[in-house]
């Protein structure tokens, strides 16, 4: 059953820590509960993504550096 990753806040998203960082987490990669998956940047504030539930096969439905709403759906775990 998939689990779906939403983002907490409105703002941006970014899947790296810095631009030339590798992403927090790879597509097809796994997470644990609690695992930074990215970040939202709100007004030049950034707040850490974390995993709320465990798997693999992680699928981001969002591009580094995309414009994302509250409650938008960021990735889907397998």
């Amino acid at each position: 059953m998939a689990t779906e990753l939403r983002s907490p806040l409105p703002g941006t998203f970014y899947r790296k820590p810095s631009p030339e960082a590798d992403p927090f987490v790879a597509d097809g990669g796994t997470v644990a509960v609690g695992d930074v998956i990215g970040l939202v940047e709100v007004m030049k504030t950034f707040h850490e993504v974390k995993a709320e539930a465990a798997g693999g096969n992680i699928a981001f439905k969002l591009e580094n550096e995309a414009p994302v709403m509250a409650g938008a759906v960021i990735a889907v775990v397998e």
